[in-house]
């Protein structure tokens, strides 16, 4: 809009067209239009500088686009389905193009279909710059922000830490409090995770917390080796996001903040007195959260999940995973080596 004040005040001097579209950095046919328009508005400069950006925008905006043709809307229509399919292995915006010319002979042809996608996309969800494919990924992390319950007993508030998990296809969220951010609190959060989605993704994302990474690097960073034993048992990958870098796991902060407002604010409207309780209202929240309808889209982060992904992930083994402890011991002039969890002595060759 200043662009626009500029290009009538700079005519109201009687510059050349040429020196206001140099000026403006502007083509001259952008500056005739505006021009045209204003000529054909019959008002003087100082009555339209007088204008707010808002009524100017309606006399020299986009006001006069013409409304979609139902071609258009017919293709639009096909976007949702077209943005579901997507995400399977193996199927293109081609093939998609192709069952769009069948149902709709007339159509757009596929340079124009994918245009219209795009813009589709930018507008439905601006900030996703990642395509998931389904069963690859399961992103992991806590939340910022504690969750608390109270003893009964004592009456004493107790903190806990917020686990979130979510799928990268199909945005299937979960949603735990553990006691700690500690690696066995951390891995049966895990656990739970792969067990609640019923299968194992290809691979599982964490942030570079001691839990799950014990030495951070962009190239080469060292596992937990507990962390990486549960991953053996369960037979997926460890890829952990790159340090300082949040965009490697967008969606897993994404889902952070969406759940503050989805489950913290009922949450918090209510007092729990055991881990058990504030659990069991997290997770009638959270199924509220993923069986509602994305913004946009004619289905849930659920229904996704049951129809795209459900059926690639890998299936769960038969066992738990069991806890493998590491210590590290001396061995005292006996010959004997004290393991502390156990208060036991055991000899050594």
């Amino acid at each position: 809009m200043s662009k626009i004040r500029k290009i009538l005040r700079m005519y109201s001097q009687q510059r050349p067209i040429m020196t206001i579209a140099a000026q403006t950095d502007s083509s001259r046919n952008t500056v005739k239009k505006y021009l045209a328009a204003f000529k054909a508005s019959s008002f003087t400069f100082e009555e339209i500088d007088a204008l707010n950006d808002k009524e100017l925008e309606d006399l020299f905006g986009k006001s006069k686009e013409h409304p979609p043709t139902s071609r258009m809307q017919s293709m639009q229509r096909c976007f949702p389905q077209v943005d579901k399919e997507l995400k399977r292995t193996g199927v293109n915006r081609y093939m998609l193009w192709e069952s769009y010319r069948k149902e709709f002979p007339d159509g757009y042809q596929y340079s124009q279909f994918c245009f219209y996608y795009n813009q589709w996309k930018a507008r439905v969800n601006p900030t996703m710059h990642m395509d998931h494919k389904a069963g690859d990924k399961l992103y992991v992390d806590f939340a910022g922000e504690k969750l608390s319950y109270t003893d009964k007993d004592t009456g004493e508030v107790i903190a806990v830490e917020v686990f979130v998990a979510i799928l990268g296809a199909s945005q299937l969220t979960y949603v735990e409090a553990v006691p700690s951010q500690q690696k066995e609190d951390f891995i049966a959060a895990c656990e739970n995770t792969l067990h609640f989605i019923g299968g194992v993704p290809a691979a599982i994302v964490p942030d570079n917390l001691k839990a799950a990474v014990t030495k951070s690097s962009r190239y080469e960073p060292t596992l937990n080796e507990t962390f990486e034993d549960f991953a053996d048992h369960y037979g997926t990958t460890i890829l952990p996001a790159r340090a300082y870098r949040p965009r490697d796991k967008a969606l897993v902060e994404g889902a952070v903040k969406i759940i503050y407002t989805k489950i913290y604010a009922p949450i918090n409207r209510v007092t729990y007195h055991s881990l058990k309780e504030l659990n069991t209202g997290i997770w009638e929240a959270l199924e509220t959260h993923n069986s509602q309808l994305l913004k946009g889209r004619n289905y849930s982060r659920r229904l996704q999940f049951e129809e795209i992904e459900r059926h690639t992930l890998m299936p769960l083994p038969v066992l738990l995973y069991q806890f493998k402890k590491h210590f590290y011991a001396k061995v005292i002039k006996n010959g004997h080596v004290n393991l502390g969890p156990d208060k036991h002595y055991y000899s050594v060759p």
